[in-house]
């Protein structure tokens, strides 16, 4: 659930990276991207991927699970210090960054 919750909004941001490969992940599990270009990558994996979250039952975002706006600058406090997070993103991401990412999983849809 700590993955998910966060998906959407990692993948809107990461895509600038590879939107090819969001595209695909997309059309893998079952979004139409045709005529998608690579401007549309992030939302249109972020979307599929919350129409699964949907059907599973998932929490509507972090608020949901019970953290505030109040929480994020611990959550990213603990974030920064994870080289699995911050070496492998396929984008640079900076506190403010993981501060924005947070808070835009806090209600997902």
């Amino acid at each position: 659930m700590a993955v998910i919750l966060g998906a959407p909004a990692a993948f809107r941001f990461m895509a600038p990276a590879n939107p090819g490969a969001c595209l695909e992940a997309a059309a893998l599990i079952g979004a139409d991207t045709r005529g998608a270009g690579p401007d549309d990558a992030g939302e249109l994996l972020a979307q599929a991927v919350i129409q699964v979250m949907k059907k599973v039952g998932m929490p509507n975002g972090l608020r949901a699970v019970g953290y505030t706006e109040a929480d994020v600058p611990a959550l990213v406090q603990g974030v920064l210090p994870q080289h699995r997070v911050i070496k492998l993103s396929p984008r640079p991401a900076t506190a403010d960054d993981f501060r924005r990412l947070f808070l835009d999983s806090m209600t997902i849809w």
